[in-house]
């Protein structure tokens, strides 16, 4: 696409128009179409932009490698960003505190750990700091309401990779087609961090990497806590893929036995959203979804914090993923039976319509018939009487002709 150097000459709605056209996405995991999350649709001003370098899981270096050697464009991507909110007060740069080369990249390009708006923070090495919601809690110290987002509260959080690939599709009008990839664990020959082209068979990558190790057990798209098993590795890079970790044989805890849970809450000691597992994995359990939801289910963050300590080896998130499934499912058959009802009564109201329509029409042409009927009998009257005088007259001038 055309290169928009001059962004400060362009309105938001262009700067949103070409992060649209070039696919930018949440590259943090979730995938979340940027356009739509810098897209004003609420009343809310924005007052602060964060700026994501915290990484979401252990094993995971795809962030801490961008800002090293992006930190420029990293920046350079925030003040479009900046300008594109209507110039929030401030932005937040979080890097994890055991991230030192990044955040010595950023505070160089920053020219110290405050420029303007900008603010550089170091936020604790702890699992699930990267998460969007409580990494505003941390920084802000404001909370997400449940069912809200972060922009009701006047903020909007984007990974430091989204906001490079903003700077690249504004600046130089390249779309998203690539991403830093973390291919790591004990199961990989050379661990490290690649600019992996979107599509790309995850074979090639792991062979790019120098291929397996032998007493492979585990190839997981993302990270130990929240990533998803691959069984074949044909399948493709996407923009989500943030990591691959493969994992031989005792490196990652294995899933005990399922046993009876015990209340020993610890599962609540660690949930970093404040909710209740244990009882939302009871009601999963037994279905109870009407529920389930007043325990704020979908405030859920399925980090797996509850599934890790939990000395019964439930596999709760599954649960928890479970009833999220089988409530949007129901969701949706609620509202295709909505449909369906309305459909309904728009068809009967509709044949009740065409019905009256019908019959109005009808009795129009009744009406129609009627008088030209009635018509035709006034005027055959006046024709018979025009011929019973005529021939009254004939008759009366034959008589007199007769006498004559």
């Amino acid at each position: 696409l055309e290169p928009l150097s001059d962004y400060t000459a362009l309105s938001p709605a262009r700067i949103r128009r070409r992060v649209r056209q070039c696919g930018i996405v949440g590259l943090g995991g979730a995938a979340f179409p940027t356009a739509a999350k810098i897209n004003p649709l609420h009343e809310q001003r924005i007052h602060t932009l964060v700026l994501n370098g915290a990484e979401c899981e252990p094993y995971i270096t795809c962030d801490d490698t961008l800002l090293r050697h992006f930190a420029q464009e990293v920046l350079e991507g925030a003040r479009i960003l900046l300008h594109a909110l209507d110039n929030p007060e401030r932005c937040i740069i979080a890097v994890e505190e055991d991230m030192p080369e990044a955040y010595e990249a950023v505070r160089e390009a920053l020219g110290g750990v405050a420029s303007g708006p900008f603010r550089l923070v170091r936020v604790p090495a702890i699992y699930p700091t990267g998460s969007e919601k409580q990494l505003i809690h941390v920084l802000t110290g404001l909370e997400v309401p449940a069912d809200g987002l972060p922009a009701d509260i006047g903020v909007i959080c984007q990974n430091v990779g989204t906001v490079r690939a903003v700077y690249r599709a504004v600046v130089h009008g390249e779309p998203l087609i690539e991403r830093i990839v973390t291919v790591t664990g004990r199961g990989v020959r050379r661990p490290g961090n690649h600019w992996v082209r979107l599509g790309t068979p995850v074979e090639e990558v792991i062979r790019h990497a120098g291929g397996y190790v032998e007493d492979v057990e585990w190839l997981l798209m993302g990270g130990p806590m929240m990533g998803i098993a691959l069984h074949e590795d044909v399948v493709p890079t996407v923009k989500a893929t943030n990591c691959l970790l493969v994992a031989r044989k005792g490196e990652l805890p294995a899933a005990g036995t399922a046993l009876p849970c015990i209340r020993c809450g610890e599962c609540v000691r660690v949930c970093p959203a404040r909710l209740l597992p244990q009882e939302m994995y009871r009601l999963a359990k037994a279905r109870e979804f009407d529920r389930i939801q007043e325990y704020d289910l979908f405030d859920c963050i399925e980090c797996g914090c509850c599934a890790y300590v939990c000395p019964s080896h439930l596999p709760l998130v599954h649960y928890y993923r479970y009833a999220k499934s089988e409530i949007r499912d129901l969701e949706r058959e609620r509202e295709a039976a909505e449909r369906a009802r309305r459909r309904h009564e728009f068809r009967l109201e509709r044949l009740e319509r065409e019905k009256r329509e019908r019959a109005a029409r009808m009795a129009r042409k009744k009406a129609a018939v009627s008088a030209a009927s009635g018509k035709q009998e006034r005027q055959a009257a006046i024709e018979a009487a025009v011929k019973r005088a005529e021939a009254k007259k004939t008759a009366r001038r034959q008589t007199a002709q007769t006498e004559d």
